[in-house]
């Protein structure tokens, strides 16, 4: 009787773990773009997920947005920009640069291949 109330128990404990992993609020790191020369530079490592997740862009600024995957994961070897219509390979270990159309403020979504992970782009 006491293993099966302590199966029970541990079971709730690891359900409500699976529970705040996947839907409980995280803090999301945002940063907005270096602008140099007339443009807007930022780094994203892909690793586990993207840094930072939210991307800050100022309007009207040509944007380019720096893509490293240091992930071995089949996941992450996509991002897909659907707003945008691009859907671009991030080969492991080099940087890919993908530029951003800035003309229009909003809030952007992007995510990989699997839809399992997601960053948030913020034109304004």
């Amino acid at each position: 009787m006491i293993m099966r109330i302590s199966v029970a128990i541990i079971g709730l404990i690891l359900i409500g773990f699976i529970f705040w992993w996947f839907f409980g609020k995280r803090d999301v790191q945002a940063k907005a773009a270096n602008v140099v020369s007339d443009n807007q530079k930022i780094a994203i490592e892909v690793k586990g997920g993207y840094s930072p997740e939210k991307i800050i862009l100022q309007q009207g600024v040509p944007a380019t947005l720096n893509f490293t995957r240091s992930d071995s994961s089949s996941c992450l070897d996509h991002v897909i920009f659907p707003d945008f219509g691009i859907n671009q390979e991030l080969p492991q270990g080099k940087a890919e640069q993908i530029k951003i159309d800035t003309s229009k403020p909003g809030e952007y979504s992007w995510q990989c291949g699997m839809n399992m992970f997601h960053g948030t782009l913020i034109v304004k």
